[in-house]
């Protein structure tokens, strides 16, 4: 089954997860391994805790690396220079307040796999995200959010 969903992203978002898929085959997966071999050592494998635990993460380990291969090998790098300097699109940052007069609120758009919100970055995938981007400065967008709408007008694109 070939893989047809893309994954935008930053260069650094691409990056980080090439420095996170490096230190799961070359650090992560072979301590797993050592544990496994180590709990197998105990003896009957039917109760043995360690073993089972050891087990989940190599299960856990394996499908993250699979997840990131996958990321990595459909990755669309974004290209903020096609784009207008005012308009809001992935990898910007945007500022922008609810009306009529909420404080304003600053995120940078990026894609799925790099969404963080608690350190500013939505996936253009959000609700907020998907209203606002394509729109330019000084723009009024209504964003239709899951228990309703909001409208906001775009402070500043960076």
């Amino acid at each position: 089954m070939s893989e047809d969903k893309t994954y935008p992203m930053t260069i650094e978002g691409k990056e980080k997860l090439e420095k996170e898929l490096e230190e799961l085959k070359a650090k992560t997966r072979p301590e797993v391994i050592n544990r496994i071999k180590i709990a197998r050592s105990y003896g009957d494998l039917s109760e043995n805790s360690e073993y089972e635990s050891a087990k989940d993460e190599q299960a856990f380990v394996e499908g993250r690396i699979s997840t990131v291969e996958t990321m990595l090998h459909n990755v669309e790098i974004i290209d903020n220079d096609a784009v207008a300097k005012d308009e809001v699109s992935l990898g910007r940052q945007v500022t922008f307040k609810e009306l009529p007069d909420e404080e304003p609120e600053t995120y940078t758009i990026v894609g799925q796999s790099e969404s963080d919100p608690m350190n500013g970055k939505i996936s253009n995938e959000s609700p907020i995200a998907a209203g606002l981007l394509g729109h330019k400065v000084n723009e009024e967008v209504d964003i239709q959010l899951p228990a309703g709408s909001m409208k906001v007008k775009i402070l500043s694109v960076e």
